[in-house]
């Protein structure tokens, strides 16, 4: 073997960590191609907003505060994620997708799980007048596509991981037979249960996550969950789009509506959609077989760590 040339078994963890960030940059050329192959409209992302993403009720959540700042006696959110405002895009242009940078404070404990961080980007779409199943199927076109335009990737080769195969359609289960089968916390048993990904829907969520007209106390939404023990991996929903209904669930929440006004005094006019967003950093993490999700970071952001730079 030549000076200089390590094997994948011998690889450093300096080389191992050049890999996955590499990873992640093949994987974001390649998302950026699918979207823009499906004639899905790109849009750069909004930072800051007037509203945010509530992130509750939804008792997964476990974000301890909205981080905001006063800017000119205007009081600005930092982006939980750009939910509100992919309603009002895809109003305006059509399908859109957006390469989303989201802060979510995170309580410090979180860091354990091996998914979450603080600091983290979405891949963030949103379809005029679709459904559920229209966004699960453009997802298994688009893991479908990675598979195929990953596969002579060479970060696999040094991290000693094979390239993924991904073979939809894939199952699809409600939350309530998954809580059956598996018990209350039923992701992490479910998701090592599985050899591909499967879809859960029926979550109760956000206001803004569509409740079954037919059926109050369901909900129009869906989670895509990765095999192997490596847990959620995209999360989305039809949305609310009837103002009535949106201002009856935020009050049905208790969530204090002035953080919401400027939403609110737009919605009306909103239309039907649905879409979802899936982690940049998740999927990498899952692709390389990474202990943490923090591992495909150049600059860690793990709840509970302190953060060097």
């Amino acid at each position: 073997m030549q000076e200089g040339r390590a094997t994948a078994n011998e690889a450093s963890d300096g080389d191992r960590r050049g890999a996955r960030l590499r990873l992640v940059s093949e994987v974001i050329w390649r998302t950026t191609q699918f979207f823009h192959e499906e004639g899905i409209t790109q849009l750069l992302p909004v930072m800051l907003g007037r509203s945010t993403d509530p992130l509750g009720p939804d008792p997964g959540s476990s974000v301890i505060a909205t981080a905001e700042i006063d800017y000119l006696g205007d009081r600005f959110y930092l982006m939980n994620s750009m939910i509100l405002h992919k309603q009002f895009a895809v109003r305006e242009l059509g399908p859109i997708w957006i390469l989303s940078p989201n802060v979510r404070l995170e309580r410090p404990e979180r860091g354990a799980s091996g998914k979450h961080l603080f600091e983290f980007t979405q891949a963030d779409f949103e379809l005029p007048r679709a459904r559920g199943a229209d966004v699960r199927a453009l997802v298994e076109r688009y893991f479908v596509h990675l598979g195929r335009t990953l596969h002579d990737c060479a970060a696999f080769s040094t991290l000693d991981v094979k390239p993924p195969r991904f073979f939809p359609p894939w199952p699809v289960y409600t939350t309530h037979e998954l809580a059956g089968r598996y018990g209350p916390d039923w992701e992490a048993a479910a998701s090592r249960d599985h050899d591909q990904p499967f879809w859960a829907l029926c979550h109760r969520r956000e206001f803004y996550d569509r409740e079954d007209p037919d059926a109050p106390g369901h909900f129009l939404n869906y989670d895509l969950v990765y095999p192997d023990g490596y847990g959620e991996a995209l999360s989305g929903a039809e949305r609310e789009w009837e103002s009535d209904r949106i201002r009856h669930r935020i009050a049905r929440d208790g969530i204090p509506p002035a953080a919401f006004r400027a939403y609110l005094d737009r919605a009306q006019g909103l239309i039907p959609s649905a879409g979802a967003g899936f982690g940049v950093e998740r999927l990498v993490r899952f692709l390389s077989r990474a202990a943490h999700v923090g591992d495909v970071q150049l600059f860690r952001r793990v709840p509970g760590e302190r953060a060097e730079l």
